[in-house]
């Protein structure tokens, strides 16, 4: 979707995007759309387009698969974001990390804020980055705000894993990306967690590769 002249009207490009169907192709790091942040939704694709955008995240996150996908992922800068994680993962896993089955939920114009003085670190990944994980120490609890994807407001406190999910989310409509937060002493191929760090906790992989943990 870049373009070194005028830029089409936000719909038009949805439009477009939407045009050639199934998944839509995951911008990777480097382009600028997951550096320059995103416009507050309101209004500008209109009921339907919007449900028509937000099925095609969907879709997109699961194809991936993933538990989450924002807009500018997608070459779209607006500030809406999709989550979704059944958590199929071992019952260790589950306690280490608090991840626990969330269900498909829109986040439209979503802010979070830290409950607490609670930090965790665990391994971190992202579809925009794709091949690599790291670890990253983020609030235990955080508040969520926004609205829907029908305008109804949002307002809940999240822990464990899905807390992690929505901050990543949110920080991706703020143009962040998970390595701006990672111990980057910790930035290991997939290949490599799965084979060397796939325990529950990082504590294993911070003695062996030097990094601290909150």
């Amino acid at each position: 979707m870049a373009s070194t002249g005028p830029r089409a009207p936000l719909a038009e490009r949805v439009e477009e995007l939407l045009a050639v169907g199934g998944p839509l192709p995951i911008v990777s790091a480097g382009d600028p759309v997951l550096r320059t942040g995103t416009e507050r939704y309101d209004g500008q694709l209109g009921p339907a387009l919007l449900a028509r955008f937000v099925e095609a995240l969907r879709v997109t996150m699961r194809a991936a698969p993933g538990v989450g996908l924002a807009a500018p992922q997608v070459g779209v800068e607006l500030r809406i974001a999709v989550i979704e994680d059944p958590a199929p993962v071992p019952e260790e896993v589950r306690a280490a990390r608090g991840r626990v089955p969330q269900p498909f939920r829109v986040l439209v114009n979503p802010a979070y804020a830290r409950v607490g003085s609670d930090r965790v670190a665990f391994f971190e990944g992202c579809l925009s980055v794709p091949g690599w994980q790291a670890v990253v120490a983020r609030p235990a609890e955080v508040r969520l705000t926004g609205q829907d994807e029908t305008g109804r407001e949002l307002d809940e406190v999240f822990g464990g894993w899905p807390a992690r999910i929505v901050q990543h989310e949110t920080d991706h409509l703020d143009g962040l990306l998970y390595l701006d937060r990672a111990e980057l002493r910790s930035l290991s191929a997939n290949e490599t967690v799965a084979r060397r760090w796939a325990q529950p906790t990082p504590e294993e992989a911070a003695r062996a590769l030097g990094f601290g943990l909150p």
